[in-house]
């Protein structure tokens, strides 16, 4: 099929139907019988769609194949949406998180629990271990953890309003602070005066975060600050700008938290 777009460009409208139909790229990659890391590496634009993919996608996503290779091809206007109901529970997912104050005390309390009396876990490891507790949940199960923030800073992401909340648990007894010294550097620590109401947790959410702090609360601020900035959703920010969760469903490995068994094809 001749036409000027690029492989970005049609990925990019993929992924704005399906979205807009209510589905998850698992759901659709088997609609469509691809792999799931292949229908993210077409809405990447790293690989190409062939015109039976193509014909596939529009059936299923309700799209005419020539308005779909015009150059002024708008989703909105493109995609028929039968089921409404769906579309706008999709939408709810993918919109601006909302901080559930109370869940990120509890991740925050039941993380240092388990790693306060280690000496690397500082501010920086810190951070970390709760960025990957709420990105790793949303690449799970497609709904916030804590709803937090985070923003891409130099040193790596950085959940907003953390100093803010930090403070109020300080005021109401739930955290101390504790300025030390690290192999000759100056780092702040959080030690837990009580523990985390583990009612406000559900086991998946447990599972996740003690996933995250077997893998990653050994590491040091260096080492896992590294690492978090090989980590998609932080690569594809902007410098000082709010990492968008949705990059989560465009991670690899070893980033990756969903098994996707056999669905992963051979390069």
């Amino acid at each position: 099929m001749n036409t000027t777009l690029s492989k970005k460009q049609i990925g990019q409208r993929i992924a704005e139907l399906r979205k807009m139909k209510g589905l998850s790229q698992e759901e659709l990659a088997k609609k469509v019988e691809i792999s799931r890391p292949s229908l993210t590496q077409m809405e990447l634009g790293n690989r190409s769609v062939d015109v039976f993919e193509l014909q596939k996608l529009s059936m299923i996503l309700g799209f005419s194949l020539d308005d779909f290779m015009s150059k002024n091809f708008a989703v909105n206007q493109g995609v028929i949406v039968k089921d409404d109901t769906k579309a706008k529970t999709v939408e709810e997912r993918i919109s601006v998180p909302k901080l559930k104050v109370d869940k990120f005390k509890n991740v925050l309390l039941y993380i240092l629990e388990k790693c306060a009396g280690k000496p690397n876990v500082g501010e920086t490891v810190l951070y970390k271990l709760l960025y990957f507790s709420d990105f790793n949940y949303y690449e799970m199960y497609e709904e916030h953890l804590t709803g937090a923030k985070y923003r891409k800073l130099p040193y790596g992401p950085v959940p907003q309003q953390l100093d803010v909340i930090i403070d109020q648990m300080i005021k109401k007894g739930l955290l101390q602070r504790v300025k030390t010294d690290y192999h000759g550097y100056p780092q702040t620590r959080y030690l837990p005066l009580e523990k985390a109401d583990l009612t406000e947790l559900k086991a998946s959410e447990k599972e996740v975060i003690d996933r995250v702090i077997d893998q990653l609360s050994d590491w040091s601020a260096k080492a896992i600050s590294s690492y978090s900035h090989k980590d998609l959703p932080w690569l594809a920010s902007k410098e000082g700008e709010e990492i968008n969760y949705e990059l989560a469903f465009y991670r690899e490995a070893p980033f990756t938290v969903r098994n996707y068994g056999d669905e992963i094809e051979e390069q």
